[in-house]
């Protein structure tokens, strides 16, 4: 495979950018004993918005951009993160998707990012997409607030077929200004995701942008993971262009998307989660998905648009 269409290839050149200038972009880089390496940006390291916004465009595997703006909503002044795809499906649900659950020896964390495409986790969002990469070289992104142990770091290059040499491991923790960047980056990533499990085909998606502000830096997960949350479900807006053929059918999808139709909007994530009694299997799953989704088809050129912000959730998760 060419590696223009390599999201590991791709993402390692933003890498590259990092590694070169840590003082710059605030982040602490070490070898493991097995050669694998680390990037600290929020742990002990001070990171910042600015190697957010890399490692938002690293998730999406070097096949989007990210940039960092300012939007109101209502009296809010927030910083907001825009991205944009002329790969949706690659970079969004082939990379960018939080969709590896990486566990072993006391230790736990959402994996995400351009190596997902070479382990294939998982194999059923490869196969809709019908895409994997080909590269010597992985990174993944963890959630985290914690350093992987040695053999887990070894699991994870064997599981992308790459030496460990070659493996480099980002950690980004919620609690911390790259942390909730990168988070509200995935606004495309949530809308096109939930567009798919409605049915849309995500093939059909040629290129898409949206935006989501950065929420204010929380020091307890809980509370942080609640504001990443509600940037995206009250605040999120996400654009896509399609080439579809049954447009009742688009319509139908569209309006059945925004975080609006589920039963536990209205109320602020922590709020939710608390409910749930603080477990993610007890919360409706319509409500992941941004504010507002709007879709234009290019088969006929009209626009279907559904959801709203809502200034008034965000205001009570952001500074109530």
């Amino acid at each position: 495979m060419s590696d223009t269409l390599s999201v590991n290839m791709l993402a390692w050149r933003i890498l590259e950018k990092i590694l070169q200038k840590p003082d710059y972009y605030g982040v602490k880089i070490e070898k493991t004993q097995n050669g694998a390496t680390i990037v600290d940006a929020g742990i002990e390291a001070r990171g910042g918005f600015e190697v957010g916004r890399l490692i938002t465009e690293i998730c999406l595997g070097g096949c989007g951009k990210a940039k960092i703006s300012v939007t109101h909503y209502g009296e809010l002044e927030l910083p907001s993160v825009f991205v944009y795809t002329d790969h949706p499906a690659i970079s969004t649900l082939g990379s960018q998707f939080a969709g590896w659950n990486i566990k072993g020896e006391d230790y736990s964390a959402i994996g995400s990012g351009p190596a997902r495409a070479l382990s294939l986790k998982p194999k059923e969002i490869y196969e809709e997409i019908g895409y994997r990469d080909q590269c010597d070289r992985a990174i993944v992104v963890l959630e985290t607030d914690k350093r992987p142990p040695s053999k887990l770091i070894q699991r994870i290059a064997e599981d992308c077929h790459v030496q460990c040499e070659k493996l480099a491991l980002i950690l980004t923790p919620t609690a911390s200004a790259a942390g909730s960047t990168q988070v509200a980056g995935r606004i495309v990533e949530t809308g096109l995701h939930k567009l798919s499990k409605l049915g849309l085909d995500p093939k059909t998606v040629l290129y898409a942008w949206g935006y989501a502000p950065i929420p204010p830096v929380h020091p307890k997960f809980v509370k942080a993971m609640a504001r990443t949350n509600d940037a995206i479900l009250y605040g999120g807006v996400s654009y896509y262009v399609v080439n579809y053929d049954d447009e009742a059918k688009l319509e139908e999808i569209v309006q059945k998307a925004p975080s609006k139709v589920s039963r536990d909007y209205g109320k602020s994530f922590f709020d939710i989660f608390k409910g749930a009694g603080y477990d993610f299997y007890k919360i409706d799953p319509n409500i992941f998905a941004p504010a507002v989704l709007i879709v234009n088809n290019t088969k006929t050129g009209k626009i279907f648009k559904a959801g709203e912000i809502n200034p008034e959730i965000l205001t009570k998760s952001f500074i109530q």
